[in-house]
């Protein structure tokens, strides 16, 4: 009977997505999820949080998984719904709209982090998932890599800022930046060294506004 019981693999709980963002500390640019439920007819070696991996390695299993997952979505939360809502709320909004956008609903998702977006499945949450769930690592990849694309066309627009080099992080050079050259409309208004550059060039400029 054990042995029987052991061998019912149809009895299963069904679709598992796993569920992760990319970009919720930045000081530009929308943050980014991405849900994928994994084919485990067709594994993908080398899976593992985006952030420990390389930039080709990640190029490499984007690929990978858009070809082999059994289904994928990748959604974002603009740069006003940030300041708008709050970064938390608009990393929440954009985990929905990745579940949602789904192709095959899945019967439970497995999120990244302690914290879960509003889902009518099954949902739990798992800290340090992206180390841990091949279905979540294969999200924080897409999640990533599209970001880092998105931010490499906003750097061809705007080359002074260095976006490709800092993705839009508070790194030394993009502050400098923000102080020279003042926030772009992809900058969020709502973080503090945005605002602060912001109210600088507004005093800055507003001398000769009535000359």
């Amino acid at each position: 009977m054990k042995a029987e019981q052991a061998c019912l693999h149809w009895d299963s709980p069904g679709l598992v997505a796993g569920v992760d963002e990319a970009g919720r500390g930045p000081l530009a640019g929308p943050v980014v999820a991405a849900a994928v439920i994994l084919d485990d007819r067709a594994p993908i070696q080398g899976l593992a949080d985006s952030k420990k991996l390389t930039a080709r390695q990640r190029e490499r299993l984007y690929d990978e998984i858009r070809a082999k997952a059994l289904c994928c979505s990748v959604a974002q939360a603009s740069v006003e719904e940030i300041d708008r809502l709050n970064i938390l709320h608009a990393t929440m909004l954009a985990m929905q709209r990745a579940v949602q956008g789904l192709r095959l609903k899945p019967s439970k998702v497995l999120v990244d982090g302690n914290r879960l977006p509003a889902l009518d499945v099954l949902a739990e949450a798992i800290v340090s998932g992206d180390a841990l769930v091949p279905a979540i690592s294969a999200a924080s990849i897409l999640a990533k890599v599209t970001r880092d694309r998105l931010l490499a066309e906003l750097h061809g627009r705007h080359p002074e800022y260095g976006f490709d080099r800092h993705k839009g992080y508070g790194t030394v050079v993009h502050l400098a930046a923000l102080q020279a050259h003042g926030p772009l409309p992809e900058h969020r208004r709502s973080f503090a060294p945005v605002a602060q550059a912001l109210a600088t060039h507004r005093v800055a400029v507003s001398p000769g506004d009535t000359q």
